[in-house]
């Protein structure tokens, strides 16, 4: 019998119409990836699962990660549901609170080749509730910076690794080495947001590796942490980067890292293969440290089953057959496992052809020790309300205090 529950995206709340099951045995999977050996190595694992389901296929939908979630959410809302998608941090307790995630739990445990109990348990917080399992984290990755060895080489300045490897890799460090790389003869920025997005879609991403290695926070029990002066240290140090140094990429242009436009940028190892032909030599580092010392900030994904599908029972076993442990270690080269047996495994630090071991290990060292960028139930609402007043902070002429004490105060009823 068909249904309605409600979901929350970019702060509407939208009607879900539960559609009746069907026995289609194509499975719709919702993935945010375009890139060309991402989806080769997913439709070789759906290769191997008709092994042993023959008459099942798998369609990958990609739909692009800056409108991902609203687009996703405006799917179910009109009843044109997947089987399957991949689902952010952000939005996992958005979804799970509106009961649209399958819980696979028992299911899971109940496959003894499975191995549930591999999976690291912090990795799987954000998809447990008491047993219930709305997810598999097929991706805890941390943020890194990547940066271009080119041009530091020509410009004579140390590499953010080799300050790393002295413990001179601070944000104080990074500002300076932005803005030598900004002044140098190469027409580029020293530094960019993640993906060219840090004013709109990657907000989060932008400030929130500087203000936790300063020892602040976004929101804890209840209370608003970015007006706290942990965090104003942190974006004031950003917000003087960009309109007094000019060595981040500013609202409104594109430096485009991976084409030569900036000399670092913040991305995870899964883009690493956007470099593989690329006109430059690169490297990755750990995340700057500020005050509070070291922090690295882990963004996370997971694979979920949607409740109303038209192929749950078999969704699942897709989902099992992909995060079985072989499939795991295929995966692991561009998204960092949450199991534990691979990654604290020798072969994780050589999984990846692009990246030298050494740097694979600062992979492995931020995982073991960070924490998941923020995420809450009300987040669509919390970063819809957010934006506007963030667009004041990025201004030239911006009141930083003002603008971070305007967003505490449109956040903290969201809490």
């Amino acid at each position: 019998m068909n249904g309605i529950r409600h979901l929350t995206a970019g702060g509407f709340a939208l009607a879900i119409c539960l559609a009746a099951p069907a026995t289609a045995q194509e499975l719709r999977f919702t993935v945010w990836t375009g890139n060309d050996a991402h989806l080769a190595m997913l439709n070789g694992i759906a290769d191997t699962f008709r092994e042993t389901h023959p008459d099942v296929t798998v369609r990958f939908e990609t739909i692009p990660a800056a409108d991902y979630t609203q687009k996703l959410t405006f799917q179910l809302a009109g009843g044109n549901i997947p089987d399957l998608g991949w689902i952010m941090e952000d939005a996992a307790p958005a979804f799970i609170n509106a009961g649209v995630l399958e819980d696979v739990g028992e299911a899971l445990r109940a496959d003894a080749d499975y191995d549930y109990g591999d999976f690291s348990e912090p990795a799987m917080g954000l998809w447990v509730d008491g047993d219930a399992v709305y997810g598999i984290p097929f991706s805890t990755s941390p943020l890194l910076i990547f940066y271009n060895k080119t041009m530091f080489d020509e410009a004579g300045v140390e590499t953010p690794m080799e300050l790393a490897q002295k413990g001179e890799w601070t944000l104080d460090k990074f500002q300076e080495v932005s803005k030598l790389l900004a002044e140098a003869d190469n027409g580029a920025y020293g530094f960019e947001f993640k993906d060219g997005q840090g004013y709109d879609a990657r907000m989060m991403h932008a400030i929130m590796p500087s203000i936790r290695a300063n020892g602040g926070f976004a929101w804890r029990d209840g209370k608003c942490g970015f007006s706290e002066p942990e965090a104003i240290a942190a974006v004031k140090q950003l917000h003087d980067m960009i309109h007094v140094d000019h060595s981040i990429v500013p609202p409104g242009e594109q430096g485009d890292f991976f084409s030569g436009g900036a000399a670092m940028t913040v991305s995870q190892i899964s883009r690493a293969s956007k470099l593989a032909e690329g006109p430059f030599e690169w490297g990755l580092a750990p995340l700057p440290a500020g005050s509070a010392g070291e922090s690295p900030a882990i963004g996370q994904a997971g694979i979920a089953v949607f409740a109303q599908g038209k192929n749950k029972e078999v969704a699942t076993e897709f989902l099992a057959h992909m995060t079985n442990e072989e499939n795991v270690k295929i995966m692991a080269q561009f998204f960092p496992p949450a199991r534990k047996s691979i990654l604290n495994s020798p072969d994780f630090v050589e999984s990846n052809a692009l990246i030298p071991p050494e740097q694979m290990a600062v992979v492995a060292d931020a995982i073991a020790n960070g924490s998941i960028l923020p995420s809450h139930e009300k987040l669509p609402q919390i970063e819809a309300a957010m934006k506007p007043r963030m667009d004041t902070y990025w201004r030239p002429d911006a009141d930083v205090e003002k603008a971070m004490a305007d967003v505490c105060a449109v956040v903290t009823p969201q809490l």
